[in-house]
Order: structure tokens, then sequence, then C-alpha cells
């Protein structure tokens, strides 16, 4: 539990030096926010941008965050040093998994609160947003345990997360899109957020987001196991 907490002070500390990885959370619930509250259109569903644009947080910001930490501490050979100083690899993983989750349930409160949830709405919709983030965490480390440096963890995140945060998006205007998008956990997540005040879901949606879950840990376990974090 120390070196756990250690773990996350120093990714704390770190953010305030990385404005690459600090834009990432703050960048979504800021730009939401202000569209949110400077927009009016007539018919706009009301916290249209809020559901937009936390979907596409999801889908971005833990990825992003997750991976460049940790390639940017292999390939400085942070990491190392880290393990050889008794802290093993799962609690590094969590340490830093947890700070990355914390700092994007701070911007989905915001982003809750100033798009209209109030009791068991805005608890609903952090749930959501707690299991996309969690997903997205496991993803994002993956892509890290895969890359030997950042230079690597861009090439394959970048994909990533244009998918996940963007075919959401254009699901809501193309139907072959939102045909072919509702086998993601983010578009999942959409319809969710999109049904949290009449609870219209069906198993299958569960189901959806349940196995890609499973796909993202299978993907996890086998990054950490093929390539480890000290190598």
């Amino acid at each position: 539990m120390n070196n756990m907490k250690a773990i996350f002070c120093k990714q704390a500390k770190d953010t305030m030096k990385n404005k690459a990885v600090l834009i990432q959370f703050l960048m979504f619930p800021v730009i939401s926010i202000i569209m949110n509250q400077t927009i009016k259109v007539d018919n706009l569903p009301e916290g249209y941008f809020i559901r937009m644009f936390a979907v596409m947080y999801i889908g971005m910001a833990p990825i992003i965050a997750m991976s460049s930490i940790i390639a940017e501490e292999r390939e400085k050979n942070t990491l190392r040093v880290l393990l050889m100083s008794n802290v093993k690899p799962g609690e590094y993983l969590l340490g830093t998994g947890t700070y990355v989750w914390i700092m994007c349930m701070l911007g989905a409160i915001c982003m809750g609160i100033v798009g209209g949830y109030r009791g068991t709405d805005l608890m609903n919709f952090l749930i959501l947003m707690a299991v996309g983030f969690i997903i997205s965490i496991l993803l994002g480390a993956s892509i890290g345990g895969f890359c030997k440096n950042q230079m690597v963890a861009n090439s394959m995140m970048v994909p990533a997360m244009l998918i996940l945060a963007f075919v959401p998006m254009m699901a809501t205007f193309n139907t072959t899109i939102e045909k072919y998008g509702q086998i993601l956990y983010s578009q999942q997540i959409q319809l969710f957020i999109s049904h949290i005040n009449d609870g219209k879901m069906e198993m299958k949606n569960y189901v959806i987001t349940g196995i890609n879950m499973v796909i993202v840990l299978i993907t996890f376990v086998v990054a950490y196991r093929k390539n480890g974090l000290d190598e």
C-alpha cells in the first residue's frame, strides 16, 4: 500500500511537468462545459455536448495518459529503477492506474453536474464513466506494455483512440456506422448514457460491454506475460 501511494504521488507530481498528459485530463471536460453553456440551438437536447464529449473523453484520455506514462518511464529507464527499488509491477500498475482513473473521474464529475444530472441519474452517469475509464486504462496499459518507447506507443494508441472516441459520435449521424460500431464498449456506454432517464437497454448491451472488458483484460494479461515491465 505504501508503494502504491508513493507511485500515486509520483505520477501526480510528474503530471504537473508533463503538459501532454495533463491536457488530456482537462481538454474534454473544459470543451464540453464551454460548448454546453454557450451554444444554444433550437431542438438540441439538454446536455447534448456533455454526452457527446463524455464518450470521447472515455475513448481518449485514459488510453493516452496510461500508455504515455508507462512508455515514457520505460524509455527513460525510470520504471526499471522503480522495480529495482522493491516496487512490484502490480503495485506500479495499480498506483498509476488509480491515479489516471481518479483524475478522469474528477473531470467526469464536473461534466455530469454541468450536464444537469442529479441524484440517481448523476450516480448512474458516474458509474458508466467509471467502467469506461477502467476498460480504457487497461487498454492503455496494454499498449504501454507492448511498446518500448513513446514513439511506438503513439503509433499504436492513435488508431485505437480514434476508433473508440469518434465512432460513437459518427454513429449518431450514420446508421451504417451505428450498426457496426455497436461492438465497441464506447458505443455501448454512449447508449447507456443516452438512456439513463428511461433505462431502455437490452441484455445484449450489457453482454457486448462485458465481452469488450474481457477482451481488453486478456490483451492486458498477454502484454505483461510476454513483455513484462522490466524488459
